[in-house]
């Protein structure tokens, strides 16, 4: 599975690069340098920060999480894991983790995933995956929809059982809670705050997120 590893940072906020407040169900999109390292921080605990990262200088080059549990021998994201691209080259390290697993099986919400999950009706409440597009549009940077790939949901609680299904658990994150990522190349960061209302993991409730970066 991948054993939790709590582990805080030194790193002090008032020293970051870079300070930001998502609110919540907005889209984001960062380049982080290479040897910089980012933190993101679960301001009021149990949102789901959905991340895709790519290879700024050839964005064809993606997050595999494939490779990364293949790599780790784990499907839990933590202290020590190491993010490899669809090159199976390494992206970031997890340097600092005070929640302790992140998922990267369960996917970003879309309408699709709303109708199944949830109801008929729900198809076309906003999505993570409709984030996505927007933050790309808008970004003009070539990329597009046959670019999204499997994501992280940083902070979310995704257990497998025993029959090899995924269940949507209540989150094992809370309020500051945080996760710091260094990066070993040059990395665009495609982000949704997850606008997800139907999901009972966050009460219902989506809360802001936090980004901060070190050189």
């Amino acid at each position: 599975m991948t054993a939790t590893r709590l582990q805080e940072s030194a790193l002090q906020a008032e020293r970051a690069v870079l300070n930001h407040k998502l609110p919540s169900g907005e889209p984001y999109l960062l380049e982080i340098k290479r040897g910089q390292t980012l933190r993101i921080v679960d301001l009021e605990g149990n949102q789901a920060v959905d991340v895709i990262f790519y290879n700024a200088q050839d964005p064809a080059e993606h997050y595999s999480a494939t490779d990364t549990m293949l790599s780790q021998g784990g499907i839990y994201l933590t202290t020590g894991t190491v993010l490899m691209s669809s090159e199976a080259r390494a992206m970031l390290t997890i340097v600092a983790d005070t929640c302790g697993r992140h998922d990267t099986l369960g996917g970003a919400c879309a309408a699709e995933s709303n109708t199944v999950r949830y109801a008929l009706q729900k198809k076309f409440m906003h999505s993570c995956r409709d984030n996505y597009l927007i933050a790309l549009q808008h970004a003009d940077i070539g990329l597009g929809k046959r670019d999204l790939v499997p994501n992280v949901n940083f902070f979310m609680n995704v257990p497998v059982t025993p029959d090899g299904g995924l269940k949507f658990e209540d989150g094992v994150s809370g309020p500051g809670k945080y996760v710091e990522l260094r990066a070993e190349m040059d990395i665009l960061m495609l982000v949704s705050n997850c606008p997800q209302l139907n999901n009972p993991c966050n009460a219902y409730n989506p809360t802001p997120a936090q980004f901060l970066i070190w050189d």
